[in-house]
């Protein structure tokens, strides 16, 4: 896996944590530690959701064949 996709993937995982807390514990973690609608808060939130279209493309990609 290239290294774009793995970057991508670690932001799509924060991204994921960020709503599984949101939606067991009601918190945005994201808001508590960059401020409630911050420049900084839409940067991390654009990222994610260009991670997110990035991380697409895994979908499209052929799985690796098992080694013989």
């Amino acid at each position: 896996m290239n290294i774009v996709y793995k970057v991508a993937l670690v932001f799509v995982i924060i991204g994921a944590l960020n709503w599984g807390m949101i939606g067991i514990f009601n918190v945005n973690l994201v808001s508590l530690l960059f401020g409630e609608d911050t420049i900084i808060t839409n940067i991390v939130y654009a990222l994610v959701g260009i991670c997110g279209l990035l991380s697409a493309g895994i979908l499209l990609k052929p799985l690796d064949e098992p080694h013989k």
